[in-house]
């Protein structure tokens, strides 16, 4: 009897101990992630892949550092909403300069720091904090997650050091570290309010063609309305389909029309420019996914071009003249006016 008691509360004791196992391992996978808003990561705040180090806490001559300073980035770079929500602009501290405060929906407030104050990359702080300089939208603004609102600088303490200060205040509260946040973030390819027409040109290398679809290894993206091409930093793979009324240029027209998708060799490189028609923002295209994307040209500096099809005149592509001479990267100057 006693041997069969002892038996008995060991078997016990082992599936007490097998259920508090399963209830760490559930525990551990039901806690949420770090760098995560609502169990989504948030949006890149910039429009391009650009590095940053962990520098939340550092010394500072007003104290503790509070966000982090993505570095590197040229002047009037896009900024973009972390997720949908509010703006207000703040015009009024020496120290930050030109800032905007985002109030997302979830709750958390981010702060954009430094943003442009420039007429020139010359630094000459003559633009102000103002519409069109600084803000890409008014102040108050109700905006979608990836929406551009600004435009990077080095307004306030940071003159002659172009790069954005970003926050994130959980509850509006404190600042907490934004680098896991921004080690989870999603990086756009475009910036765009969603369920807004849009259009874009695409700049880079073609690696694959076939049954109508084109892949390219994109180095640059321009987008109408109101877009610059801006330098994807780190390449980014994109497949767009083909219009079947395309322009293409005469080099590709074979491999588009071949009867399966392939890789092309890489005596058929070079760069190619890919224009899309228009069409309504979305989560899936402004994260480029394949299949949501449509070509309704493709050229190649000094090439043939080839209509497929009738070309829709309203297509702002069509009388753009900068596809096959502007430098990657290169970034158009401020709005007339401005």
């Amino acid at each position: 009897m006693t041997r069969h008691r002892t038996t008995a509360r060991g078997g016990r004791l082992l599936i007490l101990s097998a259920l508090l196992g399963l209830a760490v391992v559930l525990s551990a996978s039901a806690a949420p992630k770090p760098g995560l808003v609502g169990g989504q990561p948030i949006v890149f705040p910039l429009i391009g892949d650009y590095a940053y180090t962990m520098n939340f806490g550092d010394p500072r001559g007003q104290g503790a550092h509070e966000g982090i300073d993505i570095e590197h980035v040229p002047w009037r770079t896009p900024v973009v909403a972390a997720e949908s929500g509010t703006v207000k602009w703040w015009t009024t501290s020496w120290r930050a300069g030109c800032m905007l405060y985002l109030y997302g929906k979830s709750g958390t407030t981010y702060l954009y720091i430094h943003l442009n104050n420039d007429l020139t990359v010359a630094s000459e702080d003559k633009g102000g904090c103002k519409a069109g300089i600084s803000y890409a939208v008014p102040n108050g603004a109700k905006v979608t997650a990836g929406q551009q609102i600004a435009w990077s600088g080095d307004s306030g303490d940071a003159e002659g050091n172009f790069h954005l200060h970003f926050e994130v205040h959980p509850d509006d509260g404190s600042a907490v570290n934004p680098y896991p946040y921004l080690n989870s973030a999603e990086r756009l390819l475009f910036p765009g309010r969603r369920g807004a027409a849009y259009s874009l040109g695409l700049r880079g290398e073609p690696i694959g063609a076939g049954e109508g679809m084109l892949r390219l290894r994109a180095t640059a993206v321009r987008w109408w309305p109101g877009g610059q091409w801006t330098s994807l930093v780190r390449d980014r793979v994109v497949t767009l389909e083909v219009a079947d009324d395309a322009e293409i240029d005469d080099t590709l027209v074979a491999a588009l029309q071949a009867p399966a998708f392939d890789t092309l060799r890489a005596t058929s490189g070079g760069t190619v420019t890919a224009f899309t028609g228009r069409g309504v923002v979305s989560a899936a295209t402004l994260r480029g996914k394949p299949g949501t994307l449509v070509a309704a040209r493709v050229t190649r500096p000094g090439g043939l071009t080839v209509a497929m099809g009738p070309v829709d005149p309203a297509d702002p592509s069509a009388d753009d003249a900068t596809d096959a001479s502007t430098t990657t990267g290169e970034q158009d100057g401020l709005p007339k006016g401005a």
